[in-house]
This record gives structure tokens, sequence and C-alpha cells, in this order.
């Protein structure tokens, strides 16, 4: 009979270091941490966006534990992300023995440590007018102290050392995706919608798009009970030209955009059509734009809000 092993498996009797380490799998394990008030939230928040399964606030004795939720294949979680701070207390205080512990057992991890001037950290504790957790009875600055000291060898560990003191919550976005991925080419997707007015503005779009200068075909008694999804709606739309001039421009000025979002690493853009009922100019144009969305190589998808509405 075998010796029994100490080495952590999942269910399938695979141990966690063979599925953490295999090259074919890419499972990871990222450690987020650092200053109060350096972005972690933010940090953790553009993981989860990512498809990064996250944990923020997780005391460190629970690391080890949480690396078996990780499965070496199939639809299980694949991409584990924690975020450890002064909030866990106590527990903070272990988690050097924590990342020890994940070393001795082979599962493969690195640390992201988010800093910040002290200036800047007190900045922005004095704008959401909230106590730095280890300030106790003294100023945010001795929060900030005791913290720096608490933090130190950590720091020292840290596999990126990130300074978000001049950043901007975007750059800060960009610079996460970079760090857990720095091969990745962002890619923008465009929803473009169709709405009535009359029925309200959708509160989630980025931008509003007003087609109602263009000729009604509701006037058009063969026309009325049909949508511009259909080719005679579509046909007497674009007839004039009109439609296609605007759309010409407007895929220009939407192409110079979606190059910022990409630079920012942000992910999606809702483009909102509106015409007075939603079923016919804002239904053609919605299409319309989507195709040639689609034909420079952007990732579109088009959707009707009012189409249905009597």
């Amino acid at each position: 009979m075998s010796e029994p092993s100490d080495t952590p498996t999942f269910p399938s009797g695979i141990p966690v270091r063979d599925a953490l380490t295999a090259k074919d799998d890419r499972s990871e394990i990222l450690i987020i941490t650092g200053m109060s008030g350096a972005g972690r939230t933010q940090a953790a928040g553009v993981l989860e966006d990512l498809g990064w399964y996250v944990v923020d606030n997780l005391p460190p004795k629970m690391i080890e534990p949480l690396a078996g939720m990780m499965t070496p294949a199939g639809g299980g979680v694949r991409k584990l992300a924690v975020v450890v701070d002064v909030r866990s207390g106590e527990f903070f205080r272990t988690l050097m023995e924590a990342l020890d512990s994940l070393r001795a057992g082979g599962i493969e991890h690195r640390i992201v440590f988010l800093d910040a001037s002290d200036s800047e950290l007190i900045r922005r504790y004095e704008a959401v007018r909230r106590p730095h957790p280890l300030q106790g009875g003294g100023t945010v600055l001795t929060g900030i102290a005791r913290e720096r000291v608490l933090l130190m060898d950590l720091r020292e560990q840290a596999d990126d050392y990130v300074d978000t003191s001049a950043f901007s919550v975007h750059e800060l976005s960009a610079h996460m995706a970079h760090i857990v991925d720095p091969d990745q080419k962002a890619e923008v997707t465009v929803s473009v919608s169709s709405f009535g007015f009359k029925y309200g503005v959708p509160a989630d779009a980025s931008s509003i798009v007003d087609v109602r200068f263009l000729a009604n075909p509701y006037w058009i008694d063969e026309l009325r009970r049909l949508t511009g999804a259909d080719p005679a709606v579509r046909d007497f739309i674009m007839a004039s030209g009109e439609a296609q001039e605007f759309l010409d421009h407007y895929v220009e000025a939407l192409m110079v955009s979606l190059d910022g979002f990409v630079r920012q690493r942000k992910r999606h853009l809702s483009v909102a059509v509106g015409c007075t009922g939603g079923k016919h100019r804002s239904v053609a144009m919605t299409e319309a734009l989507t195709a040639m969305l689609r034909g420079r190589g952007v990732r579109a998808r088009a959707s009707h809000r009012d189409v249905g509405r009597e």
C-alpha cells in the first residue's frame, strides 16, 4: 500500500500542484493586495470583467483551500483572484505564512501590489469621507504610516508593483488588463438597439442617435403595419440618400471613439437609435448601422426594444 500523500488534490484525484502548473491548462492564481485606497476594488472589478473569479477581503488562511475550487479542465474556475488587505485584521498577519504554504505546495501564483503616494491616498480618503482602517484615534496619515510598516515585506515580494497615484480609473483598468495578459488585444462590442422616443430614452445607452429627421414610413398605408426589418420599409428609408449619408458620417465618428475605447481597454459601447415609435426608421437604421460596423471588423449586435409595442 502506498504512503498517504499530503499533497492537496481535486475530487478527481489530480494533485492541485499538477493542475495549476500545467501549461496547457493555464490556470492562474492572482493575489491582489497593497495600500488601502490604492485601487484594489477597481482592480478586482477589472479582473471580473475579464472573466476571473474574484474573492474580495479573503482571510489569508483561506487562500490555499480556495485553490481547491480550481479545476484542471472543463468549465470550472480557471482564473482565481483574491483581494487580501488590512481589513482582514489579525488574519492579515498570517498572509506571509499562507503564501509560503502555496509555494511549498507547488501552487503557482502572482502577487500584485497596488500603492500610491501619501498625499494622493489622503486626498482619496478625504473625497469619500471615510476613515483609514488603521488610523484608530489618529489621522488618516497615521493609518497610512502604520499600513506601510505592516506591508513592507509583502511589497518586496510582489511580482508586480503598481503606483496608481497618477492613474485615472481607465488607466488603472488598462494597466491591470495588461498585467494579466500583456498580449491581449482589447476588443469592443457595440450593442445597437432601436427604440421609440414615445416610450422613453434607454437609460443605459452610451450614445443616442435621433433619426426622426428621416421620412416616416408610418404615413404610407402599405408600410404602416411593417417594420424596419422588412425590405420595403428599408428601401423607402434609404431611397433619399440622407440615411446613407448620415450613416457614413456617423460610422466614421464612431470608429474614432472605438479606437479610444480600445486604448483604454473598455469593452462595451451601447448605441440607441430612436425614432417616434421605434418600429420603422430606427429599426432599419439599427440594422444598417450594425451591418456597416461588422463590415469594418467591429463586433456588433442589433436588438429592437419597441417593435412589439402597439
